[in-house]
């Protein structure tokens, strides 16, 4: 007598077909990705030319994607874009997203990597502060500790929220430091808004801020941008270190790595450069 599986038994595949995945799915996604590339809604010819398959293909994908609310299409127009449920899954996304504990995590591979002193910071209700902070192998004598607010016209995480934040929160704190210092001629030390604006013009242009000895003596550092999906500034990655080990060159390998980390962070977070 021969044994009938049962229907659990008779569901499962082996264990390569389930690897191979469906292959219908990953196609018509392709069709989702152009889109969520896109600047704007695209003709049915032009999505299907970027998503590498037939317009006539295409299309029998995008009309299961509109049932489903990926994908709508213009009445007029014709044009498709992503659609509601594309957003709501986006915002779930975002959402289960916690940009500080990957930031950690990160942070620990690239300390590791570059061997250089590194942190977070944030902007706190007195300005940038310093939340998380992992030390190098080497001795770093840096007066520094969690919780520290960071100087706006001298430090390169004070320089990173000037140039990204609003100035409505950044202003007051500029104008008080600049008071402090007029009359004082340190070197890399901006003394009006004018040389300080300066500065903050450099850091956009950059997408980075960089202090060479200006904060401390002999003490170089970078600070990078975590944007979220509206571009706004969520933290700043920095990274500091001996003149002696640190290479501060724009392009150089601390630059590199830092804003690969800081790129791949914001795009966790939805933010897409322009």
């Amino acid at each position: 007598m021969n044994s009938v599986p049962n229907a659990e038994s008779a569901d499962l595949e082996p264990e390569e077909k389930l690897r191979s995945g469906i292959q219908s799915i990953e196609v018509g996604f392709k069709l989702i990705e152009v889109l969520t590339h896109a600047t704007q809604a695209l003709m049915l010819r032009d999505l299907a030319q970027l998503a590498g398959m037939s317009p006539a293909k295409a299309h029998r994908y995008l009309v299961s994607f509109q049932r489903l609310g990926l994908v709508i299409q213009d009445p007029i127009s014709g044009r498709y874009d992503l659609g509601p449920f594309s957003l709501r899954m986006g915002l779930a996304c975002l959402s289960r997203v916690d940009a500080f504990k990957q930031a950690r995590i990160a942070l620990t591979d690239l300390r590791d990597s570059i061997d250089q002193t590194v942190g977070i910071a944030v902007w706190g209700n007195h300005g940038p502060t310093v939340v998380h902070w992992m030390e190098a192998s080497h001795t770093l004598r840096v007066s520094l500790r969690l919780g520290d607010v960071m100087p706006m016209l001298t430090s390169a995480t004070g320089r990173l929220f000037a140039a990204y934040l609003p100035p409505r929160h950044t202003a007051p704190l500029i104008e008080a430091e600049l008071a402090e210092v007029q009359g004082t001629r340190l070197q890399g030390m901006p003394t009006t808004r004018q040389a300080y604006d300066a500065l903050l013009d450099d850091v956009r242009a950059h997408g980075a801020a960089r202090v060479e000895g200006t904060l401390l003596p002999s003490i170089h550092a970078f600070c990078m941008p975590v944007l979220d999906a509206t571009g706004q500034l969520v933290m700043g990655l920095l990274a500091l270190g001996s003149e002696a080990r640190f290479d501060s060159r724009w392009g150089g390998p601390i630059d590199t790595a830092l804003r690969t980390l800081s790129q791949r962070l914001s795009a966790d977070m939805g933010y897409i450069e322009p």
